[in-house]
């Protein structure tokens, strides 16, 4: 799928890593570094504009290296770009840890899944149909 981008970073566009993965890594494009503090969050830039057709939307989730070593996590994850945006690709990054957590230039920060979407045309009903599970939810079908 051919997908209009604009770069305006200094960096390359994303790419996928190996034959197989899903996602490609966004880096951040910044004039200086910027220190996250413990349960502090920012948007990082990352000087990508995208034009994605509809029917597509672009999705940003955290890292699982960052989070895990680090306690970075993407706060609205999965982010969700829709088809119509034209603005400037913002990474909210959430700092977990108990430690400062400094996002240097060109720094891998989130990934960018490409993800075909449906529309849902609602059909309003006086009562649905009946299942097993039924209302129940939140942990209702158990842990084992």
């Amino acid at each position: 799928m051919k997908i209009n981008i604009i770069n305006k970073s200094q960096h390359a566009l994303p790419s996928y890593e190996t034959i197989a993965s899903a996602g490609m890594d966004l880096r951040a494009n910044l004039v200086e570094a910027v220190t996250l503090q413990p349960l502090a969050r920012t948007i990082v830039k990352t000087g990508l504009f995208i034009e994605l057709p509809i029917g597509i939307e672009a999705q940003v989730r955290p890292r699982s290296g960052l989070a895990f070593k680090n306690g970075i996590t993407v706060l609205n994850s999965p982010g969700t770009i829709d088809a119509d945006y034209r603005g400037e690709i913002g990474v909210i990054l959430v700092n977990l840890s108990n430690e400062p957590f400094v996002i240097n230039n060109g720094e891998r920060i989130a990934q960018l899944i490409i993800a075909k979407h449906e529309r849902a045309d609602w059909s309003e009903v006086e009562i649905l149909s009946e299942t097993e599970r039924g209302e129940g939810g939140f942990g209702s079908t158990g842990v084992k």
